[in-house]
């Protein structure tokens, strides 16, 4: 894939279990479920929204953890527990205004198909489902919770001339 499509961005969409976590599930001894998420992931997030470009979560799976993760990140568009990741998508972007073909979104699984087939540039995780492979237009070296949304971020911001700025803008 040319770099072209990702200068054209507006938004990026995240599935969660296997893109921003490596897709395992931890409950402590009282039954409550943990995450582990990446701060190099979160940087990239960050780095995104720095940019202007719309962040935000479409995931099956519902968790404090991830609500937790959102609100320490400033990420507002959260659609959690959504079986429908297709309708999420037609929500999201009469809500947003921003049209599917400026909206990427990274997958892992087969439930991210129906959103996958509906973006302008779906993208898969390094260790994802060979079936998301083929539907993306790139898949990350890096495996999903192993700062594959940090690689993505990094060359979409390269892609739209906005890296160098950033970084001497946020880290003089």
């Amino acid at each position: 894939m040319t770099d072209d499509r990702l200068k054209q961005l507006s938004m990026v969409l995240l599935d969660v279990d296997g893109v921003l976590t490596t897709g395992q599930v931890i409950y402590d001894d009282s039954g409550r479920e943990t995450k582990v998420f990446s701060v190099r992931d979160g940087l990239g997030i960050r780095l995104l929204m720095e940019a202007g470009i719309r962040v935000g979560i479409v995931t099956g799976r519902s968790s404090m953890a991830l609500k937790h993760r959102c609100d320490n990140l400033g990420i507002e568009l959260l659609k959690d527990g959504i079986r429908d990741k297709a309708a999420a998508l037609a929500s999201i972007l009469k809500e947003t205004g921003i049209p599917a073909e400026k909206t990427a979104f990274v997958g892992d699984d087969l439930p991210d198909l129906p959103i996958m087939r509906r973006v302008g540039v779906p993208i898969a995780v390094g260790d994802a489902h060979e079936q998301v492979k083929r539907l993306a237009v790139w898949t990350t070296l890096a495996k999903g919770g192993c700062g594959a949304i940090r690689e993505v971020s990094e060359r979409i911001l390269k892609a739209r001339g906005d890296w160098e700025p950033l970084l001497k803008k946020l880290f003089p």
